[in-house]
C-alpha cells in the first residue's frame, strides 16, 4: 500500500522522492531517458498527472513505467478523465486553499464511481496552491487564488483543516514553472501543527531548493519540469536526500 509506506516512512524521519510526469511534456524516448535516470537513482515514486494532459497519453506512460520497474506509480489527476486503472493508487485531490467547488467535491463525485471498479489505491490528500511569484498552469485550470507566499499563519489553518476533514496527506505545491519555491518558512509551521506526512513540490529546481524543503519538514519531495530542463537535478536531489536519511 502507496500511503501505508508514505505513513511509515514519515514516522521514522524517512525523507523520499517523487518524480511528476506530465505526459504532455515527453515523447517516448524522452520519457525512457528520464525513467532510466529515475531508476538509477532510486526514485521512491512515480507521479502521473498534468492541469491539462491534452495528449491523453496517460495510459501509455503508466505501462512503460510499470513494464520496466516496481517503483509505485501514483496518479496525481488534474481531473475526473485523468484515470488510468494500471497505476497503484491516486491522490484524490481536493483543492483546500481554493473555493471551487469542483475541484473540492464536483470532480470526486464523478469519478468515484470509477475509482470503486478499479484496484487503485485512493488516497484523500489536502491539496495547498501556494504563490510562487507569477501565475502557473494550475492556477488558471483551478481557476483559483494560491495562498499568498507570507501567510504562512493561514497555510497553517488551512492544512489543520484537511487534517481534520480526514484527510491522509497534506500536498503543498508552488505548481509547475513556479518561480520560487514554498518558503521554508511557511513548510515549517505547517509542520509544526499537522501530523499528517507532507508532500512538497513545485520551483524545487536545484539540490539547495530541495534540501532547504526537506530540512523545514516536507517528508516527500516532487521533482516535475525541473527534471526535464536538467537530467541531473534527479542526481542532485537523489544525493541530498540519501545524505539526509544516512
Amino acid at each position: 500500500m502507496v500511503l501505508n509506506k508514505i505513513v511509515a516512512d514519515a514516522r521514522k524521519g524517512v525523507k523520499s522522492l517523487a518524480v511528476l510526469i506530465d505526459p504532455d511534456d515527453f515523447d517516448e524516448s524522452g520519457l525512457a531517458d528520464l525513467v532510466n535516470i529515475a531508476l538509477q537513482f532510486k526514485v521512491d515514486y512515480f507521479f502521473i498527472g498534468g492541469s491539462l494532459v491534452a495528449s491523453g497519453e496517460i495510459g501509455t506512460v503508466v505501462e512503460h513505467i510499470k513494464s520496466c520497474c516496481e517503483v509505485p506509480v501514483v496518479l496525481f489527476p488534474g481531473n475526473a478523465i485523468q484515470i488510468h486503472a494500471g497505476a497503484d493508487a491516486i491522490l484524490f485531490l481536493s483543492l483546500i486553499s481554493g473555493r471551487n467547488p469542483e475541484l473540492l467535491i464536483g470532480q470526486h463525485v464523478v469519478s468515484a464511481p470509477i475509482l470503486k471498479r478499479s484496484n487503485l489505491e485512493v488516497i484523500s490528500t489536502g491539496y495547498m496552491l501556494i504563490h510562487s511569484g507569477k501565475p502557473t498552469s494550475v492556477t488558471y485550470m483551478s481557476n483559483t487564488q494560491p495562498i499568498p507566499s507570507d501567510k504562512s499563519t493561514l497555510a497553517v489553518s488551512t492544512a489543520l483543516a484537511g487534517e481534520m476533514l480526514g484527510h491522509s496527506l497534506i500536498y503543498m505545491d508552488a505548481g509547475s514553472g513556479a518561480e520560487k519555491p514554498i518558503p521554508s518558512k511557511m513548510i515549517r509551521q505547517v509542520r509544526a501543527n499537522v501530523s499528517l506526512p507532507m508532500i512538497i513540490g513545485g520551483g524545487l529546481t536545484n539540490a539547495t531548493k530541495v534540501k532547504g524543503a526537506i530540512e523545514a519538514g516536507a517528508d516527500l519531495v516532487v521533482i516535475g519540469n525541473g527534471a526535464q530542463k536538467n537530467p541531473n537535478l534527479l542526481i542532485e536531489v537523489s544525493r541530498v536526500i540519501k545524505n539526509y536519511n544516512e
